[in-house]
């Protein structure tokens, strides 16, 4: 019978040995552990943070000055029209009456199914607008508008067209909204959105309280084109090099400025002019044709009935 083999017992494990004492594995002390060495740490912490602002600078992209995109907003940037948007908010605020939002629920349910700027709709919702706020001061109109995007306006914003306005401001290009909503409204979106600046329609107001007019024309149409005219001159801008976007045909002197002009969801008038022009078409719009015929009906009934509920709940199938 053979030896049994020993047990030999070390520090980290035991092991066996074979008769003849030649061993099949073995036993390694453990490693020291090295103290640390906190100086030399915190002399490489140091150099990192001192080293932060060069990679920082190598990251950041040189602005192009010479070179800005220009956006539309009501559904370009934004689903709806941002207007109706303000009116229903200062609506629950007791701005004004069921009886006065009426009339800009129906046109803004008409925008929403159609996709069609009536320029006639356009002109008399933003003459109504500003009837509704004649009185009222202009601190209290900011303050509100931004409450009112919070609630009403930062769900609606276009994924797409976000990025492409991230992808200019990635570029070094400054990007402005270009819209006939007020002035104090469209700068609360770019603002929100981390744009350059707005251009918008501009309300009169005297000692801060608003009069109910305006100040020239409501920037619509070809008042965009002219007001970015005078914006490049301004700014030394060079529009051969500079983009537009809107969805709608009545922007087709803006987008006719600039040497990038992009249709944005646009209406059938718009999208004709862009193919047969080679302008880029971009459509982030979801299920909405599918939905016209049977909403359009709805959206009359509401309309009839003289119910902003209504209204509301046509809007809310179409988001």
């Amino acid at each position: 019978m053979g030896a049994t083999p020993a047990k030999v017992e070390y520090r980290l494990f035991a092991y066996e040995t074979a008769p003849g004492g030649r061993a099949y594995s073995c036993c390694v002390n453990p490693p020291k552990k090295r103290p640390k060495n906190l100086t030399k740490r915190s002399a490489l912490a140091g150099e990192a943070a001192r080293a932060l602002p060069e990679v920082e600078e190598a990251l950041e992209v040189a602005p192009d000055l010479a070179v800005a995109a220009f956006f539309d907003v009501d559904n370009t940037v934004m689903q709806g029209a941002s207007i109706f948007h303000l009116a229903k908010g200062l609506h629950r605020r007791k701005f004004f009456t069921t009886k006065d939002i009426l009339g800009a629920a129906w046109k803004q349910a008409y925008f929403r199914i159609v996709g069609v700027e009536d320029p006639e709709h356009v002109a008399e919702a933003r003459s109504a607008a500003l009837s509704f706020i004649a009185g009222h001061t202009v601190q209290e109109l900011e303050s509100l508008g931004e409450e009112i995007f919070e609630e009403a306006m930062a769900d609606r914003i276009w994924p797409g067209t976000k990025a492409l306005a991230q992808i200019h401001l990635d570029e070094g290009h400054r990007v402005w909204l270009v819209t006939a909503a007020p002035i104090e409204i469209a700068r609360i979106i770019a603002r929100r959105l981390g744009l350059t600046g707005a251009l918008g329609t501009v309300a009169e107001h005297v000692d801060g309280v608003y009069t109910g007019r305006l100040v020239g024309d409501m920037l619509h149409g070809p008042a965009k084109a002219e007001a970015i005219t005078r914006l490049a001159a301004e700014e030394g801008l060079d529009l051969a090099q500079c983009s537009a976007y809107s969805d709608s045909a009545n922007d087709i002197p803006m987008l006719s400025l600039v040497g990038d002009p992009c249709a944005i969801n646009p209406d059938a008038a718009l999208r004709d002019y862009a193919h047969d022009h080679g302008w880029r078409i971009r459509d982030y719009r979801t299920g909405r044709k599918a939905a016209r015929a049977g909403l359009f009906a709805a959206a009359v009934a509401g309309a009839a009935a003289g119910s902003v509920a209504a209204g509301s709940a046509i809007r809310r199938k179409l988001v």
